[in-house]
Parts: structure tokens; sequence; C-alpha cells
């Protein structure tokens, strides 16, 4: 059975239970009722709206399936229900690079260390096992599909993963070069094997067969990789999602939400550079004024802004889109904690509007403010 491929421009609302099982997503307009009227409350989990119900109700579910179309540079999800696209979403990929090279500069600040008269600690030796063993670069980057999978199948009833399976590089008769040597290859097998360890049905599909149902759906994917647009890479989880469970022809939701990740300075003993007085001071912290940084706050002046960093008693307030420097000088007994997110997100979410019946005049004046707008934040909450 194939549903009407008219773009869906309303963003559902993802649904928990009591116990906190997800449930099927509801509309706006449904969300806002079951708030007023007491069976429901608003939360917020990592930068995302849901509502979770106070009464008890039937935990019954259909289907739900989400695309994973991994990548270098940008890594799009999309979570599906035979009767309409719930979710498209797309990431910043965790940039190796990086986190190789302060691995590095750890490494040489360690052994600096050493060499100086100052305590450490005894070495190890039994720490030296490389079984399962994943380099920290790659990691990181097969964690953060993880952490964004987990996430998603707290708000959505997800049983099945369907997942493009990337190829890498491989040496007729090498084993363990194919097993182990290859960054992709060694993530991607341990991302396998978390999903499988959760208890859901993974589905591999091949890059060649993932072209193919991009062809015959009629569907194009831009060049340009870093586009925000959904024919960059969610087209292609939302042709993968749609290939296991059904239901469109064409997309019927091309609405797109971005997830960037807030690089926040882990703690270090101290600088790397002294001080004119020889002196080395302590640097970095997740934490400013007893707030995590990254947290998104309300300020009577400024609105909702995100926690950087602190300077002399005072925190630095942050855009919650652009990330560009607001203010230096904010109080924390001004703040109003809103959330916490641990990474920053944008979209092009048109969400519907809601006010009452019988007020026209309140319905003409915010007739493009929708009820997670009025609610104090939106989704996504920055």
């Amino acid at each position: 059975m194939f549903h009407s491929s008219e773009p869906n421009k309303q963003t559902l609302v993802p649904v928990v239970s009591v116990l906190g099982y997800p449930l099927m997503p509801c509309r706006p307009v449904r969300a806002r009722k079951l708030v007023e009227q007491g069976r429901a409350k608003k939360c917020w989990k990592k930068g995302f709206f849901y509502i979770q119900m106070l009464v008890l109700t039937e935990e019954q579910t259909q289907p739900v399936v989400v695309g994973i179309d991994p990548g270098s540079k940008r890594e799009a999800f999309t979570v599906k229900a035979e009767h309409a696209t719930l979710l498209n979403l797309q990431s910043h990929a965790c940039d190796g690079n990086s986190i190789k090279n302060a691995l590095k500069t750890r490494r040489e600040l360690r052994r600096n260390r050493r060499s100086r008269t100052t305590p450490c600690r005894a070495p190890r030796f039994d720490n030296r096992s490389r079984k399962g063993w994943v380099p920290p670069s790659t990691l990181a980057r097969w964690q953060l599909k993880l952490n964004i999978l987990n996430h998603l199948c707290f708000l959505y009833p997800i049983k099945t993963v369907v997942i493009e399976d990337v190829k890498a590089m491989t040496r007729k008769g090498k084993k363990q070069w194919n097993n182990s040597f290859s960054p992709v290859q060694a993530g991607k097998n341990w991302l396998y094997s978390r999903i499988e360890q959760k208890g859901l049905e993974l589905i591999k599909v091949d890059g060649y067969k993932t072209f193919e149902l991009r062809e015959a759906a009629n569907l194009g994917k831009t060049k340009n990789k870093l586009a925000e647009t959904f024919s960059a890479h969610c087209v292609d989880s939302w042709v993968l999602a749609n290939y296991y469970i059904g239901g469109h022809i064409q997309p019927d939701n091309t609405s797109l939400l971005i997830l960037k990740q807030i690089k926040v300075p882990r703690r270090q003993l101290h600088h790397a550079c002294r001080y004119s007085n020889g002196e080395r001071q302590r640097y970095g912290g997740s934490m400013s004024l007893g707030i995590k940084k990254g947290t998104l706050v309300f300020h009577p002046k400024y609105g909702r802004c995100l926690i950087s960093g602190n300077t002399k008693g005072r925190l630095t307030l942050l855009a919650p889109q652009s990330l560009e420097r607001i203010s230096r000088n904010a109080k924390v007994s001004d703040l109003k904690i809103v959330a916490y997110s641990p990474w920053v997100i944008s979209g092009n979410y048109n969400l519907p509007i809601s006010t009452k019946r019988n007020d026209r005049a309140t319905r003409k004046n915010i007739a493009r403010t929708s009820f997670l707008q009025r609610a104090g934040i939106g989704f996504p909450c920055c």
C-alpha cells in the first residue's frame, strides 16, 4: 500500500510513555491538547523536544525503521514508518584528525613531564592487550553514529536499522590487514556489534544497491556533499528506510534537522606554554561556574544562549546556532537553565500554528508561531 507523496509540512512530536518507552509520535495540535489537559508534560533531552504521558496508555506501536547513510564529512539518519517519514537528520561527522592531534599533544606533554623532577605514577604493563581495540580517532567517528542512534531509539519505537555497508580497501589473502588495519572495517564491525547487542535488527545494504534504489525513485543527489539540503545525504538514508518499510514512492517529508557537535576543551593539567613568571596555569574543563559548557540557558536580555566559558566570575554566552559570542559578562543569577545538548541543532522544519479556535485575533497575530515555540523553546530547541 502506497501513501500520498505530497510533501508533509508538519513535524510530528515524539511521545514517550509514563514508564519511558517510546510511542508513536503525534501532531503538534494533539500534543498541545494533551499538555493542556494535564495528560502529558513537555520535556527536552539533548536539545530534542518531546512529550511524556502522565497517564497510562496503550503501548501498541507500528513498525519504525531508521536508515543510516555513513559519510566522512556528513552523515544522514531517516526515521520512517509506513505511513509517514518521522524525521530527517543530517549530522556533521566527527573529525578524527583533531582527535589524533590531541592524542599526539597529550603524549608529548606526558613525556616532557616525566623528564622533569615531578611525581609520576608507576608504569602499568596490564594495559597492553589489543583484543577488540579500535583506534581512538576511528572509535570517535563510529561512536557518534551510535550516540545518535541511541537517542533516536529513546524518542521513537525503532526496531530495525538499515545501514549502507561501506567498503574499505582490502588486500587479498591479508586477513589481519582486512580485519584490523583498515579503520573503516574496524569501525563498522564495532558499530554492527553494538547495534546487535541492543537487540535491533540490522540490515546491511551495499553502496551500489543504494544507487539503484535512488535511481528507481527518480531522486537526484547533489554533488555538494557539504550542502544542508535533503538531496545531499538524507536522500540516501530515506531510500534505505523506504526500501525496508515501504509506503511511499517519493519522499513525503523533506524537512531537515542539522546536528553539529559542540567542541568543549577538555580538562588538562595546565597550558602547554609557560607564562612570564615561569608558572603553568591550569586549562580546560567541561564546567563553567558550576554549569556544564554547552548548556542552553535563558538570559533576560539576550534570550536563549549557550554557555561557553567564564572569566573573573562572569560567564561567556554564545548564539545557539551561529556560535558567535554574545556576551562575556553574564551573571549566573540572571540565567535560567533550559536544557543541555552536546550539539547545536538547526533546521528548516515548518511547524504548524497552535491557537485557540475561539480567539481569531490571537490566531492572526501569531499565525507564524508554533505550539512548540510558544512553549518557550522550539523544535529544535535552539
